[in-house]
């Protein structure tokens, strides 16, 4: 040890110092305040100033920085929390662990939405906005929350929706989409291949808590990447993620 501080930790230990310095202001602090109170350099500051507003853990009113609503949000009780808070930290890791598009839908009568989404940092790949709504029936985390229907609600769904075709491998028949749902049952995970979007496999697991589906965690992989071993390392990824949302939501949690 040569007694310095890793960049890496001096950009943490600049980060904390930025919030708790605006905090202790809560008025709002102009960023050459920051600087010079912090001893931050001005191009460096400019960086995590930027990082902490995108996040929300700060907040600007012209040149003045205040406390964001993320704090807020951390220090609420997870009861307060909204679903798509709830589930963002777990959407990002999803992501950052096997660098592919993650996200979190629910269902919306017969339909998916997308309550929060992480783009994989490729130049290959597939992306979906918030609040974009889907068929279930050929994306992946439609078939896992599909599955978690009873069998009249199923029979409901196939008797009020069409199967309509987006792709030359989208399921339009209602019998083989029943025997790969009681498929998705078994396994627990929902799966398409080009589908929905020409190029892009999918891979979805449903949330239950309660026995009630709150809404499904999926993956997109583009078709050139897709592989046996990716499968199994999203798959993996996917049931810790899962798990991690169930335990924060029991009573022990």
């Amino acid at each position: 040890m040569n007694g310095t501080t890793p960049s890496t930790v001096k950009s943490a230990m600049r980060t904390i110092d930025i919030i708790e310095y605006v905090v202790a202001r809560p008025a709002g602090v102009v960023a050459q305040e920051i600087a010079a109170g912090l001893a931050i350099p001005v191009s460096s500051l400019s960086y995590l100033l930027a990082t902490l507003v995108e996040r929300q853990y700060l907040a600007r009113d012209g040149r003045r920085y205040l406390p964001g609503p993320a704090l807020e949000r951390l220090a609420s009780p997870r009861i307060a929390m909204s679903l798509a808070d709830k589930v963002r930290p777990l959407v990002k890791s999803l992501r950052l662990q096997i660098n592919e598009t993650a996200s979190f839908f629910v269902r919306d009568g017969w339909h998916l939405e997308a309550i929060v989404t992480e783009t994989a940092e490729q130049s290959l790949r597939y992306s979906i906005s918030v609040g974009t709504r889907s068929p279930l029936h050929c994306l992946a985390a439609g078939k896992a929350l599909l599955a978690t229907l009873s069998d009249a609600e199923l029979d409901a769904y196939f008797t009020q929706t069409p199967l309509d075709s987006f792709t030359p491998s989208s399921i339009t028949d209602a019998g083989r989409l029943r025997a790969e749902l009681a498929e998705v049952r078994a396994t627990g995970i929902g799966r398409t291949r080009e589908e929905y979007t020409p190029g892009i496999c999918g891979l979805g697991m449903a949330v239950m808590v309660d026995g009630v589906a709150t809404g499904a965690f999926a993956v997109a992989i583009p078709v050139p990447r897709f592989s046996e071993e990716l499968e199994a390392r999203a798959i993996a990824r996917l049931q810790q993620a899962v798990g991690l949302f169930v335990a924060a939501e029991s009573p022990a949690g």
